[in-house]
Parts: C-alpha cells; structure tokens; sequence
C-alpha cells in the first residue's frame, strides 16, 4: 500500500505558550522507529516497549541544547521478563535494545503489564553534557501502567518540575509502526517577581494547559498525516502559541569500524590476542544493529 502523500514523520518539534509558561515537544516516529526494530526479530510485546521507550527517548532527548549532547534512559531487571532495556539520542540520532527473557515472556500474559515485564525495579535518565562535560542522572521507580508514567514521575519527583507525557503506538493497515508523544511542562521558574512555578503542582496556569494537553487523543498523535503544527493548534487554540525548532529523528549507531578498532585499542596485546580466535579476528556484536564487526588483532596492534 502505497504511504499516505501527505506525512509528517520521523520528527521533533518544540513549541512555547509564552502565556502560559509552557514549553513541549512533540514527536512522531514512523521509518526511524522501523530501522530500529528491524534489527531484531522481537515479539510483539517487547517491539511495543521498545517503541515507547524509543518515543521518550526522542522527546526528552530533542530538548537538550547541546547538539554534542546525550540523553540515555535505562532500566534493568533481575526479577522479570526485561534483563535490560537501553535506549538513547544524540545529534537527532536515536537508538535503543531490550535483552529479555524468552522463556518467561512465553509464561506471561499475551499483553503483559509493565510490572510483569520487569518487576519491581528503577528506571534511570542519564544527561551527559558534551560542552561542560557534566554528567547527571536520576532513578525512580518504574511504576504506572506505562513507560511514559515513569518518565512522567521522574520530571515530577526528581526534577519538581509540573510536566505531562504522553505516548501512542499505531499498527497502520501495511505493518508499519507509527509511535507519536507529548512532552509538556510548566517552566522551571516564573518571570521577576513572580513565584517559583516549580513549587506548586496545582498552578492554575498550569492546570489550563495539562487539562487540554490531557485531551490529545492517541490516534492524534500517530496519526502520520496530520502535520505536528495543525496537531498544536488543536490542542492549544485558546492560547498562543510559539513554535521553536524542529529536529529530524534518525535511526544512528556509532559501531562502524573506526569507532570499533579505537575501543579494541584501549584494551593491551596481550588482551587483544586472547579475544582473537583461531583465524585472528576480534568479533564485535552491536546489540543496537545487530551486527557483528570481525577486526583482525594484528590491525588494531598496528594502529595502538
């Protein structure tokens, strides 16, 4: 089936209610999010989860302003289906892999929930700041029905700042997977003179816009043509708003085979040896692409 003519897909777009103060993104995901789960052959389940966690990925991720940046989010289990699930953006670039249990999610329901998926465990965001090199992270619980509340309480709880998230997964009628979000939040502080927003959770400046953020419906949000702007207009008709940048969203790994022999080279001749197998090659699985990079020892020796 031929794709709809008229797309808005694989992008971020930030916006402002300045009369508000407000600020968002919204994403959508459609052949990035494709190429993603195409490199493994995951169960519907768990090429959900990664779906979602992709789509925060992306929305969180496109708010930093250090293009160098990036953002990762992570969560492992020892007790659930999910051993690890690891996603993360830089530049536009997202990526993301989920090793998980076979077996077990062969025992759970057919729509497991998210406890059954990972049991009682934390989800963790990492912020690494290329131009400052500082790094910061927080970890809540992986509670709620879904990806998109934990994210949402991590904003809340650790960053105190008033936000709401939202996330969708469509199957279209050809099988692909289109993903779309809404990452909302008050600003952090109010103008001179003003209180600190952040210290209060029921604004009601802050409540106006939640309540009509609430009403994005899912169809809405991965709906491919239905352009992100009209989507804000519809949304937010009763108030101005301001449009900021918009970011392409591309499927990266930074595995090829430059990037392979500099991390081979860190390690000693000696080790570099031992990894080598009897034809003298250094093999290199990326769980993000699932490919397997063979470098021969003897390159990465002469290059050390």
């Amino acid at each position: 089936m031929n794709e709809p003519a008229n797309t808005d897909i694989d992008r971020a777009l930030g916006f402002a209610i300045p009369g508000r103060s407000a600020r968002g993104r919204l994403v959508r995901l459609g052949p990035t999010l494709t190429r993603v789960l195409a490199a493994h052959a995951y169960p519907p389940a768990i090429e959900r989860l990664l779906a979602e966690a992709l789509t925060l990925t992306a929305l969180i991720g496109s708010t930093l302003k250090d293009a160098d940046a990036q953002l990762t989010m992570q969560t492992r289990s020892e007790a659930g289906v999910v051993r690890l699930l690891v996603c993360d953006y830089r530049g536009g670039e997202v990526r993301g892999y989920v090793d998980f249990d076979a077996d077990a999610l062969a025992a759970a329901p057919a729509e497991p929930t998210l406890f059954a998926l990972f049991g009682p465990t934390y989800l963790a965001i990492t912020f690494d700041l290329a131009t400052t090199g500082e790094r910061y992270q927080g970890i809540v619980p992986l509670d709620g029905e879904t990806l998109a509340d934990a994210a949402q309480s991590y904003f809340v709880q650790s960053e105190q700042i008033p936000t709401l998230v939202r996330v969708a997964i469509e199957r279209g009628v050809d099988g692909e997977t289109v993903a779309g979000g809404l990452f909302l939040q008050h600003l952090p502080e109010g103008e001179d003179g003003r209180e600190r927003l952040h210290t209060r959770l029921d604004h009601p400046e802050w409540e106006h816009v939640e309540a009509l953020g609430r009403t994005v419906e899912p169809t809405e949000l991965a709906a491919r043509a239905l352009p992100l702007e009209e989507l804000l207009w519809r949304l937010f008709n009763e108030d101005e708003v301001r449009l900021l940048a918009s970011t392409a969203i591309v499927r990266g790994c930074r595995c090829d085979g430059d990037y392979i022999r500099s991390v081979l080279a860190k390690f000693g001749a000696d080790e570099r040896r031992e990894m080598a197998d009897e034809q003298g090659l250094i093999k290199v699985d990326c769980h993000f692409c699932s490919q397997v990079f063979s470098v021969p020892a003897e390159v990465v020796e002469a290059r050390a």
